[in-house]
C-alpha cells in the first residue's frame, strides 16, 4: 500500500489489493483481494468492492455501492472475469457494478462518468468517457455506450445494444435496437426525435456540421426510405465530414438494426 492511504477502523481490506496513495475508504467498507484502486479515489460508507477489480484515480464511490460482483447472466460458471474503471468517475449510492461473464474478459468504464443512485452497469458492458447514467437507468449485457451518452432516470437498455456519441434517452424509455449517434430519442420503445442539438453545441459543433445533420436525420428518418436507399442519399447528397461519416459506418455496421 502507497502513502497517505486512511482506512477507517471498521474497513476490511484484504492483504492482496492495491490502494495507491491518498486512497480513502470509509465504515464498514469491504475490499476483496485482486482490486487495485488508484491515487486519490475515495471509497465511502459500506461499499463492496469485489475481486479482480481495478478502479483509476481521482474516483468517488459513494454508500453502498457494489462494485465487481459476478455476472448475473445464468450462462456464468465461475469464471475469471474483470471490471476496469477509469478515472475522474462518480459512481453515487447503491450503484451496481458487474464483472465479465466470460474467461478473461472485461466490462470497462471509461473517465469521467456520473452514475447516479441505483444505476447498474450488467456483465460485459464498455462505457465511453463524458457519459451520464441517471437514477435507475440500467445496462443489460453486452452494453456499448460511447462517448458523451446521456441515459434517463429508470430507462432500460438491451443487451447487446449500442448507443452512438452523444445521443440522449428519455427517462422510462425501453431501448431494444440501436441508437444512432447525436439522437434524441424516447419511448416505449424508444424512437428518434431529432438530433441532440444541445448536445452538439456543448460539444462545440459547428453550425454548419449541425445544419449538415438535420439534413442526414431527415432522409433517415423522415422521408419512409429503406435504410439502404437513405444512406446512399446522404451520402450523395451531404458533403463528406467526421460527423457524417461517424453516423454512417454506425448504421452500416448495427447488428440489431437502428430505433427509427
Amino acid at each position: 500500500m502507497g502513502n497517505g492511504i486512511n482506512i477507517h477502523d471498521t474497513a476490511i481490506i484484504s492483504k492482496d489489493a492495491e490502494l495507491a496513495e491518498g486512497v480513502t475508504v470509509g465504515p464498514y467498507s469491504v475490499i476483496d483481494t485482486n482490486v487495485k484502486i488508484g491515487p486519490a479515489t475515495k471509497i465511502g460508507p459500506y461499499c463492496t468492492i469485489n475481486e479482480y477489480t481495478t478502479i483509476g484515480k481521482e474516483c468517488e464511490i459513494f454508500q453502498g455501492a457494489s462494485i465487481g460482483s459476478i455476472s448475473q447472466d445464468k450462462k456464468f460458471k465461475g469464471e475469471k472475469g474483470f471490471l476496469e474503471i477509469g478515472n475522474n468517475n462518480a459512481i453515487r449510492e447503491y450503484v451496481t457494478m458487474n464483472r465479465s461473464t466470460e474467461k478473461n474478459g472485461k466490462t470497462v468504464i471509461g473517465n469521467d462518468n456520473l452514475f447516479m443512485a441505483y444505476s447498474h452497469i450488467a456483465h460485459d458492458c464498455i462505457v465511453g468517457n463524458s457519459v451520464t447514467i441517471a437514477n435507475c437507468g440500467t445496462l443489460a449485457g453486452h452494453v456499448v455506450l460511447e462517448d458523451g451518452v446521456i441515459i434517463g432516470g429508470l430507462a432500460g437498455v438491451h443487451q447487446f445494444v449500442r448507443m452512438g456519441q452523444l445521443s440522449i434517452l428519455g427517462g422510462c424509455s425501453k431501448v431494444v435496437q440501436d441508437i444512432v449517434p447525436y439522437s434524441m430519442v424516447d419511448g416505449q420503445r424508444a424512437k428518434i426525435c431529432g438530433i441532440n442539438s444541445i448536445g452538439l453545441e456543448r460539444a462545440g459543433f459547428s453550425d454548419e456540421a449541425k445544419d449538415s445533420l438535420k439534413k442526414a436525420f431527415k432522409i433517415l428518418f423522415s422521408m419512409k426510405l429503406n435504410i439502404k436507399n437513405a444512406l446512399k442519399r446522404v451520402e450523395e447528397e451531404l458533403p463528406p465530414s467526421e460527423e457524417i461519416k461517424n453516423l454512417v459506418n454506425f448504421i452500416k455496421s448495427s447488428e440489431r438494426g437502428i430505433a427509427r
